[in-house]
This record gives structure tokens, sequence and C-alpha cells, in this order.
């Protein structure tokens, strides 16, 4: 059986010295091999194929099948390195929260600890007749955070 620590050392031997980074590689029953990668700079379909290319090369198909799939993450998958959240500053996110609960918002900063996110909500605000737009700036720790996605807004 392939396993994923196989699949991770001949990707890491293709991207070394570049900035393409592995973000998640899955080995299902039957060797399906998912290999999820991004890159600093945007990733390219050429990315994924020379990445793929390196991979089925490196395995022999007569000694154990398998099926390979190489992409991005995708929009829809949440965000596992803090080098993806530093990449996507200034996109929308949606973050599931610890404590319970979910904050939207446009992620205005990352680093090492934390990420700002900053939030827009309709609040009573005092000496103002109805609820107005009220934008804050909201830092939350890594441990705060259960899930962060990446959202798209058709508006």
């Amino acid at each position: 059986m392939i396993t994923a620590d196989q699949i991770r050392t001949l990707v890491e031997e293709k991207i070394a010295g570049t900035d393409l980074f592995i973000v998640d590689i899955i080995v299902k029953p039957g060797n399906k091999i998912e290999i999820f990668i991004d890159r600093d700079s945007g990733l390219a379909l050429e990315d994924c194929l020379s990445v793929s290319r390196h991979v089925e090369g490196s395995l022999d198909r007569e000694k154990e099948d398998f099926a390979l799939d190489v992409s991005s993450p995708g929009v829809g998958k949440p965000l596992k390195l803090k080098r993806q959240y530093f990449k996507n500053i200034g996109r929308t996110v949606e973050v599931k929260l610890s404590e319970g609960g979910k904050l939207e918002g446009t992620m205005t900063g990352a680093n090492e600890e934390a990420i700002t996110v900053l939030t827009k909500s309709k609040e009573e605000v005092e000496g103002k007749k109805g609820k107005k737009w009220v934008e804050r700036e909201v830092t939350l720790s890594y441990d705060q955070i259960i899930e962060t996605k990446i959202t798209i807004s058709f508006k």
C-alpha cells in the first residue's frame, strides 16, 4: 500500500527551492491519492501537472496501481496552514470559533500568533435613530479558530 509519507517525500523532492507548498496529502483505500498544493504567488495548472508527473513517474503501476489527483485546496476547503492565511489577506472569510458561533468579514492581517478580521454589522448607535453599520476589527488567535474558509460573494 502506498503511504502519505511516501507521497510527501516525492512531492517535497519536486517542490524544493520553489514557493510551492503542500497543504494536504490523502491516500484513500485502493490507493486513491489526493495531493493539495498551493503557491504563495498563485498556483498555476502547470504546477499541478509538474507535481503529478513527478509523483506518477516515481511510482510503479505494475507493482501497485493507483489513482492520482493533484490540485489546489479550492475555495470550499478550510485553511490548514498559517502560510495559507498569509497569502489570503484581503479576502472575505468565514471563521468558526472554538467558543461557538462564527464571524464573517475581510481578513486584514495575519501573523504567527493571530489573524485580524474586519467585521461589519448593523447595530444600535447611541444618539441615532435606527440601526447603523458598524465596523469592528477583531483579532483572533489560532487556538480560538476551529475552521476558516474563504468565501465568495456574488453581490
